[in-house]
């Protein structure tokens, strides 16, 4: 026995030994700093050591020995700092990276591929990426996108559209959840009024997504990701406002109700200041009242089958005119005034059927734009209606095949009070219906652990052009993880609605004129792209995104704002377009914490007609763009750095017009600073910031004649004092009329 009791006392105290001896000098966890999930895999590495640890499954891990580290994995921005000697667990958290190349995406082939893997080159855009410019709508937060500008088409009634690789907005296809919800009479408004609270991401494909897409993918699109009701946020509250009046509020709640979780955000903007920098009795920032609501529904079901349903409606009351307009003379020749109501909802949804052996997907929307417009005298009252079903599954067959298999189905009635919906004669209303059914066909074939090739072809039939095919080939190559080399090409198509996408028709005082019935435009797309990524020791991440593009246009409709100072002439054109370039975007993350995020495109747009070479309108030939994050931990302060840069561009001027035709050199700079109280490591503690900032810090704006005799907005006395025979004309615009604005804001979550 006493032989037992030594025996046991050993053996205890050499397990005491040992286990003192193998007591982790550091212990610690990471986590994402967004979700405080923990972060499998990540890579712990002692600064200066050879050693090291990974993360696991609860996000943990050990050291050694104390010391400096940097903490890195991939789609998250890299952590350095020093841990203690403690047997206390320290909490890192990682923020992910703005661009994150691990991100899931669904845009480039209807099915969730992380980035790198995917066969088609995708921009990734987070809510975290936008906060650094505090903005009111999706539309002016894109302006710090490389090769996508948000272009105001109007200095009234400041409605724009979203251009891609210097192509006119109507080529840029806007969905919300891979669903056509933005299109026809709501491309100008359509990025109003989304709740940044509930944005997921936004992604942006540049180039023809017709295949999978069908029409108005021709020059690329911008997909919006909402976030999933299950995983949101319970409370995210973001409300801001300027020196010159301007006030917005984002807010979202998620809540859950059994099996079903509900997601409600709420958007509110409005701006009543009637500002007048120039001196030309104009508005120069169009006045809004807008309110939006969207409420989504997820479902839990079995296997995690997807389910979820969601509406929104948004009312805006938007005018832009002389200063002393009044609502009574709405309509009026007396004083101008381009006043527009606009209510809007939208139903949509997604059902995975409850299949056993393969994924098919159900996706429906609805949604009606109603709009009771004035642009001066003239009436403008448009409606649009469009319904929208699709059902996808994929088609497993052979090894290395995924495929996927659609078939859709959109109709769009369209009315309103100008000749577009007119009978020939005139006399009776005729409203737009387009039936426009469709099937298409992708595979993805992995050729070897390096190659992949992409095939896919699209049929429509439209119900008044008939037959369409859109084919798309895509190859990727990668070398390894850090160098992907993709090859696209493919091609789009799309059937023009004067009226309802082009607002310039209608303001100002020059005649419409349509030539001819319009043709649907066509392109073809090829675009070369190589992502390089690089991971030194004292730089954290640097990454290199580059593509070269060329389209090639055929049936292209454009306004002819120069043949006649009095007229606006549409036709297809006489010949083709052209848009070429390289763009190119580069991403450092330094283990200081310093962020750069810059990119440049250079471009040549143009179209041939009569032998003759006419640059495109609004396309600057250069332009740039950049983001610097600097954060100082210590004082929980982050400052944010962004801005654009563009080279001249041409503008819209008739014959003889005393305004230049080109716009000078400008850039636009923002500064930003960020201040978190404090960041609690209990998940469920609020998350709360407190931002300001300076918009357009060196005040730039147009000091040109912007709008051709505002003195005349009727054209009452064209007659005198006139010889060239000018006409009131608003559409020269390149760059907002604002002064420097003073930003305060606060932010607050609850997770």
């Amino acid at each position: 026995m006493n032989k037992s009791l030594l025996l046991s006392c050993f053996l205890c105290t050499s397990l005491s030994h040992i286990s003192a001896q193998t007591t982790p000098a550091a212990r610690g966890r990471v986590l994402d700093a967004l979700t405080r999930e923990p972060l499998v895999a990540a890579t712990v590495a002692l600064q200066g050591q050879s050693g090291g640890a990974y993360t696991d499954s609860l996000g943990q891990f050990q050291l050694d020995m104390p010391g400096t580290v940097s903490v890195r994995l991939l789609g998250y921005n890299t952590w350095s700092g020093r841990l203690q000697s403690t047997e206390t667990e320290q909490t890192i958290l990682l923020e992910p990276a703005e661009n994150a190349l691990g991100t899931v995406v669904v845009s480039a082939t209807m099915k969730e591929v992380t980035k790198d893997a995917s066969p088609i080159p995708v921009e990734i855009y987070t809510p975290r990426f936008f906060q650094k410019n505090a903005t009111p709508s999706i539309f002016e937060a894109l302006t710090v996108v490389n090769g996508v500008r948000p272009q105001l088409n109007c200095n009234i009634c400041s409605t724009g559209d979203i251009h891609i690789n210097g192509m006119e907005g109507p080529y840029t296809m806007v969905t919300i959840d891979g669903m056509p919800i933005v299109s026809g009479l709501s491309t100008v408004y359509g990025l109003s009024g989304i709740p940044n609270g509930l944005v997921e991401r936004i992604e942006v494909v540049k180039g023809p997504a017709g295949t999978l897409y069908g029409s108005e993918a021709v020059g690329g699109m911008v997909n919006i990701i909402t976030k999933n009701a299950l995983t949101a946020p319970r409370l995210f509250v973001d409300v801001f406002g300027t020196n010159i009046g301007e006030l917005n509020f984002d807010g979202a709640v998620a809540a859950r109700l059994g099996a079903a979780h509900t997601l409600l955000g709420i958007n509110y903007f409005k701006f009543n200041n009637r500002l007048d920098i120039n001196g030309d009795n104009f508005t120069d920032v169009t006045l809004q009242d807008r309110i939006s609501v969207f409420n989504k529904w997820n479902f839990e079901r079995r296997n995690n089958r997807v389910a979820s349903f969601a509406v929104r409606y948004v009312y805006e009351d938007r005018f832009g005119g002389e200063l002393d307009w009044t609502p009574e003379w709405r309509g009026s020749d007396s004083i101008y005034g381009e006043s527009i109501y606009t209510n809007r909802i939208e139903f949509l949804g997604k059902y995975q059927l409850p299949a056993a052996r393969r994924r098919i997907m159900l996706d429906a929307s609805w949604n009606l734009h109603d709009q009771n417009s004035v642009y001066g005298k003239t009436v403008y009252f448009g409606k649009q209606q469009v319904a929208f079903g699709q059902l996808t599954t994929d088609l497993p067959f052979g090894k290395h095949h995924d495929a996927l298999l659609g078939a859709a189905l959109r109709y769009t009635l369209y009315d309103d009070n100008t000749p577009a919906t007119a009978t020939p004669d005139g006399i009776r209303n005729a409203p737009s219906q387009t039936w426009l059914p469709g099937v298409f066909l992708q595979d993805e074939i992995e050729l070897d652990a390096r190659n992949r090739l992409l095939l896919g072809l699209r049929y429509d039939y439209n119900s008044v052009h008939g037959n369409i095919l859109t084919p798309r080939f895509s190859w990727k190559w990668a070398r390894n993880a850090q160098n992907i080399l993709r090859l696209t090409a493919g091609s789009g198509y799309r059937v023009a609605n004067i009226f309802t996408e082009d607002h310039a028709a209608l303001t100002g005082a020059r005649e419409v004129v349509i030539r001819e019935d319009l043709q649907p435009e066509r392109s073809w797309n090829g675009n070369l792209n190589y992502v390089c990524k690089f991971y030194p020791r004292r730089a954290g991440f640097i990454g290199l995104d580059a593509s070269l593009f060329y389209t090639y246009f055929s049936n292209q409709i454009v306004p002819d704002f120069t043949s006649d100072p009095n007229k606006i002439i549409y036709d297809n054109l006489d010949g083709h377009a052209i848009s070429s370039g390289l763009s190119l975007n580069l991403d450092f993350n330094f283990v200081n914490g310093l962020k750069v995020i810059a990119g440049a495109t250079a471009m040549d747009v143009y179209r041939m007609e009569n032998g003759a070479r006419l640059p495109q309108l609004f396309a600057p030939p250069l332009s740039g763009t950049w983001t610097i994050s600097y954060p100082i931990p210590k004082a929980r302060l982050t400052f944010d750095y962004t801005g654009q840069l563009n080279s001249p561009m041409h503008l819209p001027v008739v014959p003889n017009d005393p305004r230049p035709e080109q716009s000078p050199w400008f850039s636009i700079h923002n500064i930003q600073v960020t201040w978190k109280p404090g960041r609690p490591s209990n998940k469920s503690a609020p998350d709360l910031e407190i931002y300001a900032g300076v918009k357009n810090v060196f005040g730039f704006y147009p000091r040109e004649e912007i709008i051709l005799r505002a003195f005349d907005p009727f054209d009452k006395y064209v007659q005198v004092d006139n010889p060239n025979g000018f006409t009131f004309d608003p559409t020269y615009n390149y760059a907002p009329v604002q002064r420097q604005r003073v930003l305060v804001g606060v932010r607050w979550k609850l997770l």
